[in-house]
């Protein structure tokens, strides 16, 4: 086998499309444990964003000397994830929909106005939107400003679908993808890497991709480049025509409201809202397991918080929910590496913001196996690594802390602590 991947989610499916359209030649094995998109893949809230940086204010805190390319290559890869989706006929709900972010308190209608300048500033085609103009959109008492964003920025669109399509596709341009195949490890061998599958099976390949993001924990020398959050979400029952026309919301954009705990919320093809965030919970350890998915307090917050926000929905049922876990560095964004002598790439740390960045990471995964010589390798963002997350006994309060600043800020009209704006000083992230 020429190269191996380690998972079916967006890095692993996009890699092996982006390796195979470069070379057709190549003989690309996906190995999955479970099934095509069953971690966050799957079942994230559908936002597509052409951010790489996780915001352009994240960007100039980390790589000011960069923005201007990384912003181009973001809004590049969006409109070429939407064209590739439409090529292929890959049926996902896309919907070029744009975004609109709401202030729910008045400290954040002046930092959305700050953040309306500073996008305009960088090429964005963004609207501020008074008190009177956003609740015209969408009817909520909650909704203070907002920010609307175009489409060249976010589009919206079903993940597992997506996932799905993009399964489809790598399968037509010859890649094998291994359902119920769990790596349990890797070990170097004359010419490439040993991949030790469940059951005692093995696949030998030149190159193997690491593509598991929050499930990376069976790698160990990974565990200090990320933290895995878990993420929940609220599906409500289909709304009716009187209900719709209750919350307005016709441009049926991708909305979040801009505290640091922040909720994210949208339309489903079937007119359902989707309601999800708020919580970020982290398990000591870097566990990630199923049960993690089962938190009842968090489920019922959310539900009375989403009534808040659409009154005029009092006592709609909710459907579906579930719970995901989101691979997050210390400055909000993906990480590339590698190990065993350049034999074995990974990439991880999304934080929230894969759906889109997956497939420019994987353009990056396929430089480095088969085009050094490109110059997005040479790009900090690609090339340097974040601040290394410190081990067990220390890590677990460490995260703890800083979600309990994060949520102080929001309880003190955003003022950031001493100890967070120290860490933005430092360079690390956690300011959302």
């Amino acid at each position: 086998m020429d190269v191996a991947i380690v998972g079916a989610g967006f890095t692993g499916l996009w890699t092996s499309i982006r390796l195979l359209d470069t070379d057709p030649t190549l003989r690309v094995a996906v190995l999955e444990a479970d099934r095509v998109g069953w971690g966050a893949s799957g079942r994230n809230g559908g936002f597509c964003a052409a951010s790489l940086t996780h915001g352009l204010s994240n960007a100039l805190l980390h790589f000011p000397d960069e923005v201007d390319v990384l912003e181009r290559e973001g809004v590049a890869n969006l409109a070429e994830l939407v064209g590739f989706v439409r090529a292929e006929g890959i049926d996902c709900e896309l919907e070029e929909t744009g975004t609109l972010e709401v202030a729910v308190a008045p400290w954040q209608v002046d930092e959305l106005r700050d953040a309306a300048e500073l996008a305009t500033r960088h090429g964005h085609a963004v609207t501020f939107l008074d008190r009177e103009a956003v609740q015209a959109l969408v009817h909520s008492p909650r909704w203070l400003a907002g920010v609307r964003a175009a489409p060249d920025r976010c589009v919206m669109l079903n993940p597992a679908k997506l996932a799905w399509g993009l399964a489809t596709a790598a399968e037509r341009r010859g890649a094998v993808i291994a359902e119920g195949s769990r790596v349990r490890g890797l070990r170097r061998h004359a010419g490439g890497v040993r991949v030790e599958v469940d059951g005692g099976g093995t696949v030998d390949a030149a190159q193997v991709v690491v593509a598991t993001s929050a499930y990376s924990g069976w790698l160990r020398r990974l565990v200090p480049r990320f933290v895995p959050v878990y993420d929940y979400v609220l599906v409500t029952e289909p709304l009716t025509p009187v209900q719709r026309e209750a919350i307005g919301w016709r441009g049926r954009e991708g909305m979040s409201d801009a505290a640091n705990q922040f909720h994210y919320f949208r339309q489903t093809a079937d007119h359902r809202i989707l309601w999800g965030g708020y919580d970020a919970i982290y398990h000591p350890g870097n566990r990630v397991m199923p049960a993690h998915e089962r938190r009842p307090a968090t489920y019922d917050l959310l539900a009375r918080q989403f009534v808040d926000a659409f009154p005029q929905l009092d006592g709609i049922r909710f459907e579906h929910r579930w719970a995901g876990a989101i691979d997050t560095t210390t400055r909000f964004t993906v990480t590339f590496g590698e190990t065993m002598g350049g034999r074995v790439h990974y990439a991880l740390g999304y934080t929230g913001l894969g759906v889109g960045s997956t497939r420019w990471a994987a353009g990056i995964l396929r430089d480095r196996l088969l085009r050094p010589d490109s110059p997005l390798l040479d790009l900090r963002f690609v090339s340097s690594a974040p601040f290394p997350i410190p081990p067990e006994p220390v890590r677990t309060p460490a995260v703890e802390l800083m979600r309990r600043e994060v949520i102080r800020a929001d309880d003190h009209e955003g003022r950031r602590s001493l100890f967070l704006r120290a860490l933005d000083t430092l360079g690390i992230g956690f300011n959302s």
